[in-house]
């Protein structure tokens, strides 16, 4: 596939990359103009300065909620004004992979004003777990009240490694939390296991109990929250809206980044058989890619592009896009397109290579444009908007 190098940015990469690891998030142009095979678009930046931002949420004025991974929510206006944090946060355990990592706004936010996070909870004697987080936003924006934790991922491990997690809201009150399974082989296992929550998507009501009609529901030896199992970090998540069914993306090991469409009781495999294999070399499990009862990815990634955010494009703004998946790379820095036909992927675009950097979040806003966050000690808000007059 052709690779698209950024006027501008490509002399100035050539010249400094070396010099600077930072080079391309603290020195890159406002915006840039581009041209991918169905679109010509601008990537404009829209607030920098962030802190290791994780994920974004956008309220009903347009104005964004970003989480900043050491345990900062931000709120930032779509003229890139970033204001101080949000009070009322509990603590969050940022060691590793650990911090406050995705939010999400009530479907009734207008009324209720109740924000959705997930965050690594400290437990005693140096355990940890995912946890869901609700709170309602103060009227001047400045705090969250009445914030309690409605769900934690059980039980707490001694790992600093796979907490996931995104949230996505579903039909009939639900929400969709995609948690991973702590990484370390002695307790990963655990994510074949229905009687904890590793490595699993679990679906709740909007108060965090057990939603119901979840297809474990009454078996006294599987947790009730269970909808899909066999994960190993699921790293985005979003409904398409095609269809209304849930399609998640995880990391593999070496190798093996998965996008899954995950279905209520399915088995997705980890770690019993993987397109990946251990960092070291060797095979992972029974050392199969794929295993009777065990669901096979839509797609898969090898080598890992470092799979993070999900999106599927339904806006008319980018019409060359409408109904394509979007997700993002940590470990080969880029935004990936793909288009979906029959429910398989047809065709994979590489986006943004050039830029050089970590893609951590990707989402749709509400006036149609693709939003992105860069995973960065300095990160930014960037926004791909229409090319003027469809030019590159």
């Amino acid at each position: 596939m052709r690779r698209i190098l950024f006027p501008v940015l490509a002399a100035v990469l050539l010249a400094g990359a070396a010099a600077s690891p930072l080079l391309a998030q603290s020195k890159a142009p406002a915006a840039v103009t581009v041209k991918s095979e169905k679109q010509a678009f601008t990537v404009e930046t829209v607030a920098e300065g962030l802190e290791r931002p994780w994920g974004l949420a956008f309220l009903p004025d347009g104005r964004m909620l970003v989480t900043e991974k050491a345990g900062k929510l931000r709120l930032v206006s779509p003229d890139g004004k970033v204001a101080p944090p949000v009070g009322g946060l509990p603590k969050v355990d940022a060691r590793g992979q650990g911090g406050l990592l995705d939010v999400a706004v009530a479907p009734d936010f207008a009324k209720s004003r109740l924000v959705y996070f997930t965050f690594s909870e400290a437990g005693e004697n140096g355990v940890n777990g995912t946890a869901l987080g609700r709170g309602r936003l103060a009227d001047n924006a400045a705090r969250l009240e009445d914030v309690s934790v409605i769900w934690r991922q059980a039980p707490k491990y001694a790992s600093t490694l796979h907490f996931g997690s995104r949230i996505v809201f579903g039909p009939e009150n639900t929400l969709f939390v995609g948690v991973g399974e702590r990484s370390n082989p002695e307790f990963r296992v655990k994510a074949q296991a229905l009687d904890e929550t590793l490595g699993k998507v679990v679906r709740l009501d909007m108060d965090g109990k057990p939603a119901k009609g979840n297809p474990f529901e009454g078996r006294d030896d599987a947790r009730p929250e269970i909808w899909s199992y066999g994960h190993r970090n699921i790293q985005g998540a979003a409904l398409n809206p095609a269809d209304g069914t849930l399609w998640v993306v995880e990391h593999g090991p070496r190798g093996g980044d998965e996008l899954n469409r995950v279905g209520p009781g399915k088995n997705y495999g980890w770690p019993v058989v993987t397109y990946g294999v251990e960092y070291s070399g060797g095979p992972v499990g029974e050392g199969q890619q794929s295993k009777p009862g065990m669901e096979q990815p839509v797609h898969h990634w090898v080598p890992s592009i470092g799979t993070s955010g999900l999106a599927f494009y339904a806006g008319d703004a980018l019409p060359g896009w409408k109904g394509s998946a979007f997700v993002g790379g940590l470990a080969i820095p880029s935004l990936t397109r793909l288009e979906l036909a029959d429910g398989k992927v047809a065709k994979e675009e590489r986006l943004l290579e050039d830029l050089g950097e970590r893609i951590r979040d990707v989402r749709q806003g509400p006036d149609g444009l693709i939003y992105l966050l860069t995973d960065n000690p300095e990160g930014r808000v960037l926004r791909l908007k229409p090319a003027a007059n469809g030019r590159s």
